[in-house]
């Protein structure tokens, strides 16, 4: 498959960021997150370390757990220690795991009936996206399952800091409506740029941020951004392909399903009918 040729985007400008930065506090990084990544950016990390770290909150160490014992692993043996599971997961889904209790944490004071399905629904869609990246090569499935567990997290921020935005949002998916639109007609900025600036905030890699920054871009497929690398463009795709797939599976789109960008990004794949039907099994499996 070739890649097509890189264009150049307008960055966003000086204005832009300081009419986010004033409009929204970004949530500064949790102290558990930038331990784990001290830790896992050592040349030799202890895996000790993150386990300590895991199991010293009760809702990390299960989530460490049921993600270890999950469809993504393929494992015989269940574990049931955080321990072994940390063992299991590996250092970039042992941070997967970090950053989402620290997500869900710094949501906690928001509705739950509008939280609990969007964070299920972030754990499905991330296990879906992992299972459909390992049929694909160049794209790693460690990777996209943490794109596609970030890409939206941006969402509870604005929801904290605008008292309008759960309507906003609770309208959007009623209608099927893409939220981005809806953001834009009521607030100074949209989830997209508010998740790149958390991503940049908390030391997230480069290429995670930029993913996050453009993945409601229309074009993005056909006119990519030139800080869009080929990993990047691979992360958005297959996640975009796993929401297409979970729509079909349990008939749920989280109101965010661009049904034109899921084509373009099974175009960028080479995804055949064929290929749509053997990843419907997998993540039926999965989330079984």
């Amino acid at each position: 498959m070739s890649s097509p040729a890189v264009q150049a985007r307008p960055a966003l400008t000086h204005d832009d960021l300081d009419e986010a930065l004033q409009s929204i506090q970004i949530p500064a990084c949790p102290a558990v997150v930038a331990e784990v990544m001290r830790e896992a950016q050592k040349d030799d990390p202890d895996m000790r370390v993150l386990a300590r770290v895991i199991a010293s909150d009760v809702g990390m160490s299960a989530m460490a757990i049921k993600l270890a014992n999950s469809a993504l692993f393929r494992a015989t043996s269940p574990v049931k220690s955080v321990s072994q599971a940390v063992n299991r997961l590996g250092i970039s889904n042992v941070l997967s795991v970090v950053i989402a209790a620290a997500l869900r944490s710094a949501s906690a004071s928001l509705p739950s009936e509008l939280m609990d399905p969007f964070w299920n629904r972030a754990a499905t869609l991330a296990l879906s996206t992992a299972v459909i990246a390992r049929c694909h090569m160049g794209v790693s499935a460690e990777n996209a399952y943490t794109f596609a567990l970030f890409h939206d997290a941006a969402i509870p921020v604005m929801m904290t800091h605008y008292p309008q935005y759960g309507a906003v949002y609770a309208a959007a998916q009623a209608s099927g409506r893409p939220l981005v639109a809806d953001e834009l007609a009521h607030f100074p900025c949209s989830h997209p740029t508010v998740g790149w600036l958390l991503a940049r905030n908390w030391g997230l890699p480069p290429v995670l941020a930029a993913a996050i920054r453009f993945h409601h871009e229309p074009d993005i497929f056909s006119k990519p951004d030139d800080s869009l690398t080929p990993e990047a463009l691979g992360m958005m795709a297959v996640t975009l392909v796993a929401e297409h797939v979970l729509a079909e599976c349990i008939g749920d789109t989280g109101g965010e399903l661009d049904t034109g960008l899921a084509q373009q990004a099974m175009a960028y794949l080479g995804t055949s009918d064929q290929d749509l039907d053997d990843f419907r099994e997998r993540v039926a499996a999965a989330i079984r």
